[in-house]
């Protein structure tokens, strides 16, 4: 009876760890899919004169998305400087001291950010800095991609934080350490990896947004590093190049997109191996 009774635990342990292979392979399946056949039609058209050169004239083959690839750097990294450090310190308050209906409402708002649509943010900062200043710019796409990165930091730093053990912070405490020191130098650090991934996710998500930015920084064919004017951007000059009838220009949005891709990945790549590293308290 023993060893039938065991026999059968194997066998509905084995059954059920098939299955979750089974389905993790199929959802694998459109992951991989994409992402192979973004590769073999884009990696091609990657060369120099695509990351040196602007666009060309409409209808005119060669040229580049140079401006669009610094467009995008630009405003993820405005857009990051501006998220990170709110998203961060807003769910260090939720995990650490939120308490009451403040807090409900917070991780309530929080909740309905994350899930909105993201040509809401765009519409949003069109109305409050594009009409203001009186022009699409590359600060009010920035502004944009940030609002829709913030609820993703701030869950995901909560999360995180409540994953850390409470018996960490009692030892701190215990030991004399200011509370604000014990977050800083025990907790934030415990949380690190999984912070950076959230982080990393929301990065990637802004990265790839078109419908805000066609509200915001609306684009531009020529160089403009300056926040104050259209910027362009890869999404844009994706969807511009993917809706033309030029087969040229159908490669290139190809190309834009396999890199919009290579820079989440190595972005990825980079936060994992920065979160690896050793931490060292004071």
């Amino acid at each position: 009876m023993a060893k039938m009774y065991l026999d059968r635990r194997r066998l509905v342990n084995a059954a059920a760890i098939g299955t979750t292979v089974l389905f993790t392979g199929i959802a694998l399946v459109p992951l991989v899919s994409i992402l192979g056949y973004v590769a073999i039609r884009g990696l091609r058209g990657l060369d120099l004169a695509f990351f040196t050169q602007l666009p060309a004239p409409v209808g005119e083959p060669g040229g580049g998305m140079a401006n669009a690839f610094v467009g995008t750097l630009i405003m993820v990294t405005l857009a990051s400087l501006i998220s990170i450090p709110i998203g961060i310190m807003a769910g260090i308050y939720l995990s650490e001291f939120g308490r009451g209906r403040f807090a409900t409402l917070v991780r309530f708002v929080t909740d309905v950010a994350t899930g909105i649509p993201s040509i809401i943010a765009g519409i949003f900062i069109y109305s409050l800095v594009v009409l203001t200043m009186g022009r699409f710019s590359g600060l009010a796409g920035g502004l944009s991609l940030g609002v829709l990165m913030i609820p993703v930091i701030t869950r995901t730093t909560e999360e995180m934080l409540r994953l850390v053990p409470q018996s960490l912070r009692e030892a701190a405490l215990a030991l004399g350490v200011p509370y604000w020191k014990v977050i800083l130098q025990v907790v934030l650090p415990a949380a690190r990896s999984g912070i950076m991934t959230g982080t990393m996710l929301a990065i990637a998500r802004a990265a790839g947004e078109t419908a805000p930015l066609l509200f915001t920084s609306l684009g531009n064919q020529f160089w403009q590093p300056r926040l104050d004017q259209p910027m362009a951007a890869l999404p844009i000059q994706i969807f511009t190049y993917a809706v033309s009838p030029y087969e040229d220009w159908h490669q290139k949005a190809w190309a834009g997109a396999a890199l919009l891709i290579l820079l989440v990945v190595v972005s990825s790549m980079a936060a994992r191996l920065l979160a690896r590293s050793p931490h060292r308290t004071q």
